[in-house]
């Protein structure tokens, strides 16, 4: 993500989409539309009230690469990041670490009680009125919505009960005096979710290999962009991902996926492999990309030298 928020949700490598468009978690496509439209006429070159160029200029950028992608992303039924929203809030409420909160606003939630959902969605359409009126402050205020967010997910998914105000029921407090920010602290572990969520990438992982096996890289492609959706940062998705668009010849997207996988994982090998056989077929064509993935039954020099081509770089032992 080119903008940096590290609070909330996104502190834990989650894009919190919701946090971006000032809207509830468990807000529904038309509101998601409604949100959208006018955060868009605030941002938008056209309509921006922004009093110079720079602010103009990092409004639209705030539309397009984080605005737009949020609603893309809610805009529509998404099973699957709702899952992992869920997810993500059970993750939080097992925590044995603990879970640190800055804004004051997060800090009042975890008092709410029964007043919980009110309380959660008073407060976020108080930050969201605010939210997009100074670009400066935009990034600010995602931070603090996401913090929100964060608090509520916990305490509604997770198995801590809420507190009173009086104090009575209300999950431990600390300090953390390096940072000066609230803490709760989580006892109860329960079941991990980061397992569930390794579990369900893994099925994606496994079907998307069956269809590979079988040369229908086109379902294979669609079961790793769910997978991906679930977990950004898995190389062994990327990898894999990067053999089934080399196999129908999109060379270029599978050059970024190995590039990503090896981002993450620099000694993937597969992503190795492939990477090398691109650089191997672009030398001989002169430094142009290929067209060719391999997957044409064609043979050729360089793919004898990178271990049998394509299909020797994806079923070949580890070393």
């Amino acid at each position: 993500m080119p903008f940096e928020i590290g609070r909330g949700l996104f502190k834990y490598d989650f894009t919190d989409h919701h946090a971006i468009l000032g809207i509830p978690v468990d807000a529904d496509p038309k509101s998601v539309r409604k949100r959208y439209l006018k955060i868009a006429r605030n941002l938008h070159p056209d309509s921006c009230k922004a009093e110079s160029e720079a602010e103009k200029k990092q409004a639209n950028e705030l539309l397009s690469k984080l605005v737009n992608p949020a609603y893309e992303q809610l805009s529509k039924e998404n099973r699957d990041y709702a899952i992992s929203l869920k997810l993500m809030g059970k993750r939080l409420a097992g925590e044995k670490n603990k879970v640190s909160i800055a804004s004051e606003t997060a800090k009042q939630l975890t008092r709410a009680g029964a007043g919980l959902e009110n309380a959660y969605k008073s407060s976020l359409q108080n930050l969201a009125s605010k939210q997009y009126t100074s670009v400066k402050e935009a990034l600010g205020k995602i931070a603090e919505i996401s913090e929100l967010n964060l608090v509520y997910l916990m305490l509604k998914d997770g198995k801590i009960s809420p507190g009173k105000d009086s104090g009575a029921g209300k999950p431990p407090k600390d300090k953390d005096t390096s940072t000066g920010e609230d803490t709760l602290i989580q006892t109860d572990p329960g079941p991990d979710p980061q397992k569930l969520l390794e579990k369900r990438v893994a099925a994606y992982i496994r079907r998307a290999e069956g269809y590979i096996a079988k040369n229908n890289f086109a379902k294979a492609i669609l079961e790793l962009r769910d997978a991906l959706k679930l977990d950004q940062k898995n190389s062994n998705c990327h990898s894999l991902l990067g053999v089934a668009y080399l196999k129908q010849r999109q060379t270029a997207m599978a050059k970024v996926h190995f590039g990503k996988a090896l981002q993450l994982n620099p000694k993937d090998e597969r992503a190795l492999k492939g990477k090398k056989y691109i650089e191997q077929i672009a030398a001989k064509s002169g430094g142009t990309q290929p067209t060719n993935s391999g997957g044409s039954g064609k043979s050729s020099g360089n793919q004898s030298k990178s271990g049998g081509g394509l299909f020797g770089m994806f079923g070949g032992k580890k070393k």
